[in-house]
């Protein structure tokens, strides 16, 4: 007897009709044909169940204030920042708990149900943590939510930067963030990441770094963050976001660099949509892309993830809690084309997320947590393809959002009567 048994679910490895059952939050069972009984079942229809996605690259305290004070009219980096900064004063912790907890609503639909945000420690008054903090509580039920303090105006920049972010983490903030770039200098730069790597060594914590978010080539402090994390030991415990610079850095350069990453580990997480809409602001023709360089980063071994990032806020007037949409700009900016680098995508969304965030049990096997989606696709790379509706979401193995399937009625002669997006138009070879 299972709580609940999930029957002929299509599974990311290619396996197809495979029963799973869930007793007490967890897989206990997956097999085809599973002959026990449960108090719910949910018929999958041949469609994919996946672990739930993973956001390891977000900004909830920002999130869904688009338009507040003012629109961001140029549409760049630099003017979402200074427009973070004109709002920053005038946010109440009321406020940020509202839009956070509304956008939380919004993530579970989509299935998402690990996201790690930053959140700004440059004002003293640190709103923005206690918001965020009481946001991770209430959520908890259906949300795993990691905190980092990210000291937005720069560690050394920011008046409050050094105190404010240590506050942030004696609050209960839990991963230690920084951004070199945005120091004044390129060796206030440097000496941010050995102070904040030092602090996250000194109190056992994780790292992640905005960290080279430029379209500079000489902006190189993944390099520093890198040597850093071996000499502290921190392997495997660090994120370096964005690394944009890459896309321009001549190629022996990276050629030194990028085994550099893979001795310390580091985990590589890219956010496709802002960085094709933030970077080459500054190009005419030819227009860089802005992404890193994701293909050579897993060819080496790096783990690499994708971020959501930005929805509805001075950075960024468009997303919607998709991670399918995240991955689905991956594929086109990155030219991640084959069913190969599809299925690397995937992984890129869920299971590779899941180890930048250190999480425990996650994923589609006997003894992980039944945190799972049921998606409206057959396959992986369908799923990229459609960017499908999640017809059932688990956590801990009860459904917390069901979706209606989006079938078209149709009304023409000598054709079909509906149709079906995730089921009617699955090519031969997409079932690789």
């Amino acid at each position: 007897m299972f709580d609940t048994i999930i029957r002929n679910a299509n599974l990311p490895d290619g396996r197809s009709g495979m029963d799973i059952g869930i007793d007490k939050g967890r897989i206990t069972a997956i097999d085809r044909g599973l002959p026990a009984e449960a108090g719910e079942v949910i018929d999958a229809s041949g469609r994919l169940v996946s672990p739930a996605f993973c956001d390891p690259h977000f900004h909830m305290d920002a999130t869904l204030s688009l338009g507040m004070p003012r629109m961001n009219v140029s549409g760049t980096l630099l003017e979402g920042i200074g427009l973070w900064g004109e709002l920053r004063p005038l946010l109440t912790r009321e406020a940020v708990v509202e839009r956070a907890l509304k956008y939380c609503d919004l993530a579970v639909s989509q299935g998402l149900l690990f996201i790690r945000s930053h959140v700004d420690t440059s004002d003293s008054k640190l709103v923005t943590v206690e918001g965020l903090l009481e946001v991770r509580e209430k959520v908890a039920p259906y949300i795993d939510l990691q905190l980092v303090a990210f000291p937005q105006d720069g560690y050394y920049r920011s008046p409050q930067g050094v105190k404010a972010l240590e506050r942030a983490l004696d609050m209960g903030v839990e991963i230690v963030g920084g951004i070199p770039h945005f120091e004044r200098t390129m060796d206030e730069g440097r000496q941010s990441v050995e102070a904040l790597c030092r602090i996250a060594a000194d109190r056992g914590l994780m790292v992640d770094m905005h960290c080279d978010e430029t379209d500079d080539p000489m902006s190189r402090h993944i390099e520093t963050l890198s040597a850093e994390t071996v000499r502290h030991g921190l392997q495997g415990r660090v994120a370096g976001s964005h690394l944009t610079s890459m896309h321009s850095m001549d190629n022996y350069y990276v050629s030194k660099l990028i085994p550099l990453m893979a001795e310390a580990e580091i985990n590589v997480i890219a956010n496709p949509l802002i960085n094709i809409m933030l970077q080459g602001r500054h190009d005419t023709y030819p227009k860089r892309r802005g992404m890193t360089r994701v293909r050579e980063l897993m060819e080496a071994g790096l783990n690499v993830s994708f971020g959501q990032d930005c929805c509805m806020d001075p950075w960024y007037s468009m997303g919607s809690a998709d991670m399918t949409e995240v991955a689905h700009m991956a594929i086109h900016v990155g030219q991640l084309g084959s069913i190969i680098d599809k299925h690397e995508v995937f992984d890129a969304i869920t299971v590779n997320s899941a180890k930048t965030m250190g999480l425990a049990d996650y994923g589609i096997g006997v003894g992980c947590r039944a945190d799972l989606v049921v998606l409206q696709a057959e396959n992986v790379t369908e799923a990229l393809r459609l960017k499908p509706g999640r017809l059932f979401v688990l956590k801990s193995g009860k459904v917390i959002s069901k979706t209606a399937p989006r079938i078209a009625e149709l009304a023409l002669d000598g054709r079909p009567q509906s149709i079906d997006p995730g089921k009617d138009f699955v090519p031969g070879a997409a079932k690789a």
